[in-house]
């Protein structure tokens, strides 16, 4: 079974309060996600970007990058998290 990819979307600057324009994680996240081998750990990784954006607000770019990331490994990414409070 392919793996997830790392949320890390290639474009690597950080701008916006030490965090990457592109993806959301900072220095130290990336470092931990490369650390990140096993399925259930990438996936929480994920997860925890796709949250990270959704407090942050701004990265809806991501999804689309992100997806074509999953299309060319065969994976399905996860889904968005729902922002608390919503149904």
């Amino acid at each position: 079974m392919p793996k997830l990819p790392s949320p890390c979307i290639g474009v690597c600057k950080f701008k916006r309060g030490d965090h990457c324009i592109g993806c959301s994680m900072t220095r130290e996240q990336k470092s931990l996600s490369k650390l990140a081998k096993k399925g259930k750990a990438r996936r929480a990784m994920v997860t925890l970007v796709m949250a990270q954006q959704a407090v942050m607000g701004g990265y809806r770019h991501w999804d689309a990058a992100y997806a074509r990331r999953c299309a060319k490994k065969g994976v399905e990414p996860p889904e968005r998290p729902q922002p608390s409070g919503t149904t």
